[in-house]
């Protein structure tokens, strides 16, 4: 019985009455497939309904309700003329206009001289009121119907409010008794309301407006509980796995005592970290978080020759052709004095070429392959993968990820990496099922960046400056908000800007943006790293990772529209070589309290780590632009700056119901918040 409870939750949505084919279509463009969708699409205003105003009483505009009796019927013989029913009150006269209506069934919800309830859009038409096509009408008797507080759901174009609202109602209605996977003390230890409870109140009452209503409360800890369980669940499976030990230090120590630097003390305890890791007999799954020039790389290189002495061979995955490029000459520069065969594949390799390096893949020649997601293709055979690099790696799905590490079976370790500062806050519940190394610190011989702020009226002062960089060989970054100029955003168009920069700087200017083709970026991207051109118009799609030595200025419009770790990424673009670097923060007038502290963190501050902190603080985790466009923000309901206590009530729930983590009553859980099947994937 229990069994088919839970599965009126998890029903496909057109089997509902009254929901055909074009209906559903609708439904699906709102993500809206199965009976949870209707539960988790909640209302996020109401309509007030519930005062039943006399007609003395109206507000032309407002959605008012009213009680009054049918007077006249009035249906013209002349074509396209509307439908009109006077009514009135004591206090005055009303019609109610209808266009396309049949008389018929206008003439049995309107019967002459019955009182009814109608609701709907007040107007005034030649000195009176009307209502044209009221939202309800219905007859005295049966006014509970209408006079109340109706939802209001995020709908796309298609969907009838009504209609919705009516297999909505039913769904709450027909929802079965589901048994809590909390037990009544948790609930009431820690003042939450039991699941069914919570849905119904989220959906009849006003509730799911306040983030911390119990209702609220109640969905946001299960979805945080789901998503801490996935990650438990999934850690838990990786430590069980043992491998093979491999490590052998006797290059990468060779490699560090010839490097032209010294590595940071965060570089030395990040690649301790990962060499204790593959000493063990339990399978590495980590993750290797580092601030923009950092030197993450290099850290894995080493890494990589200690896995290659010990006769495995390595993948290494960038996400984009030019970054893997990058890694792929950064790598034969490091181990130019080994007999390393190091190789690099993507989708625009030489079909020729990639038939031998295939060939020589499967046969053990190649020690290094360093490529795209192309490593991914199921034909790409290794003889003995035994340790796989990530580069942005929120940019691969777990199943991307899980493919690529299965290609060496149980003795494959896996290192991630990303660039991206997540706030501690947010870390557990996005990286709780690896182990995690931070490089804080930076190379000595990093200048910092010097970061300026200069209101956009004063931008003819720039020209000068920017002629002198580029007669000193030095390249600049601009960046603009948007492609094209919005009619209703005061923001700078990348397009135009570069049209007014290259009369300025004839045959030095290049445009790249996010409509581009991936080819056209590349290209573009390119002759930036040749010193084809010397000013790179862009919008915020510049590459992290990228290497532009010759980029030392960079200059930021509308820089209070951005949020500040994408700021702080956007600066990391330039003083990447030996020269200093800047950062020019133009901004309008007229800045709001936020926007100015914003600004004056990043003047003051270079730790990305700190910066996404404050960042946090200051915008919220839903307006984290960053976060939404890496894919990191991976909570539908809970925010980690409002629901800070439920994060670490759930961190707490889960780390001491370990023992149970594989009871039955969790699968309901894992399956509501759509974890199920990514458990099932992830293999690693």
């Amino acid at each position: 019985m229990e069994l088919t409870k839970k599965d009126y939750i998890f029903q496909d949505i057109k089997k509902l009455k009254g929901i055909g084919v074009q209906l559903s279509k609708y439904l699906k463009k709102k993500k809206i497939e199965k009976i949870k969708d209707v539960l988790f699409n909640l209302p996020y205003s109401e309509t007030d309904r519930s005062t039943i105003s006399k007609l003395n009483e109206l507000e032309i505009g407002k959605i008012q309700t009213i009680r009054v009796r049918v007077k006249k019927l009035n249906f013209p013989r002349i074509r396209n003329l509307p439908n009109k029913i006077n009514c009135e009150d004591e206090t005055g006269e009303i019609d109610i206009v209808y266009f396309n209506s049949r008389e018929g069934y206008l003439r049995k919800i309107f019967p002459l001289d019955s009182w009814v309830v109608i609701s709907g859009k007040i107007n005034f038409f030649r000195n009176k009121y009307q209502i044209t096509n009221p939202d309800y009408v219905t007859a005295l008797k049966n006014k509970e119907y209408v006079v109340k507080n109706v939802k209001k759901y995020s709908l796309t174009k298609g969907i009838n409010e009504k209609k919705y609202r009516s297999i909505n109602e039913k769904i709450i209605q027909n929802l079965p008794i589901i048994d809590d996977w909390l037990s009544e003390d948790f609930i009431k230890k820690n003042k939450l309301i039991d699941w069914n409870e919570s849905i119904k109140r989220l959906h009849e009452t006003g509730e799911s407006k306040d983030l911390q209503s119990k209702s609220y409360r109640r969905l946001v800890f299960d979805e945080i509980c789901a998503n801490f369980l996935t990650l438990s669940k999934n850690r838990k499976r990786i430590k069980k796995l043992k491998k093979n030990k491999k490590i052998s230090e006797k290059i990468s120590n060779k490699i560090l005592r010839n490097l032209p630097f010294k590595l940071t003390q965060g570089q030395h305890e990040a690649l301790n970290d990962i060499n204790q890791d593959l000493k063990s007999n339990k399978r590495m799954f980590r993750i290797l978080q580092g601030d923009v020039g950092s030197g993450k790389t290099i850290v894995s290189l080493l890494s990589i020759s200690n896995i290659i002495e010990s006769n495995y061979q390595c993948a290494f995955m960038g996400p984009t052709e030019i970054l893997s490029i990058q890694h792929y000459k950064l790598a034969k520069k490091i181990f130019k004095n080994t007999q390393y065969k190091i190789e690099f594949l993507s989708g625009k390799t030489m079909q020729s070429k990639k038939k031998r390096i295939l060939k020589q893949l499967e046969n053990g020649e190649i020690n290094l392959l360093i490529g795209t997601h192309s490593l991914f293709q199921k034909k790409i055979k290794f003889k003995k993968l035994g340790y796989v690099v990530i580069d942005e790696q929120h940019k691969f799905g777990v199943k991307q990820r899980s493919d690529l590490a299965l290609k060496g079976g149980k003795d494959c370790d896996v290192l991630l990496m990303s660039a991206t500062p997540i706030p501690r806050t947010v870390m557990m519940s996005i990286y709780g099922d690896m182990d995690i190394s931070k490089i804080k610190d930076k190379p000595s011989v990093r200048k910092k960046i010097i970061t300026l702020s200069k209101p956009e009226k004063k931008i003819d002062e720039l020209w000068p400056f920017i002629a002198k960089q580029i007669s000193q060989d030095n390249q600049i970054f601009w960046v603009c908000p948007l492609i094209e100029e919005s009619k209703f955003l005061d923001y700078s168009s990348a397009k135009n800007k570069f049209n007014f920069i290259i009369k300025k700087f004839p045959n030095k200017v290049g445009l790249i943006h996010g409509a581009l083709e991936k080819n056209e970026k590349d290209e573009i991207l390119q002759k930036f790293l040749n010193k084809k051109i010397f000013i790179l118009v862009s919008t915020t799609v510049i590459e992290v990772g990228i290497d532009f030595p010759n980029a030392n200025l960079i200059i930021i419009e509308n820089a209070n529209k951005f949020g500040l770790a994408q700021l702080h990424q956007l600066r990391g673009r330039v003083g990447r070589g030996e020269k200093q670097g800047t950062c020019i923060l133009l901004f309008k007038e007229g800045l709001s309290e936020n926007a100015i502290k914003r600004l004056k963190i990043l003047k003051q501050s270079d730790d990305g780590f700190y910066i996404a902190e404050e960042d946090l603080k200051l915008r919220g985790f839903g307006d984290l632009i960053g976060f939404q466009q890496s894919g990191l923000k991976n909570f539908r309901f809970a925010d980690p700056i409002i629901h800070q206590d439920l994060f670490k009530l759930a961190e707490n729930y889960i780390t001491n119901n370990l023992s149970n983590i594989n009871h039955k009553k969790y699968n309901f859980l894992l399956k509501l918040f759509d974890k199920a099947e990514i458990i099932n994937v992830s293999e690693i």
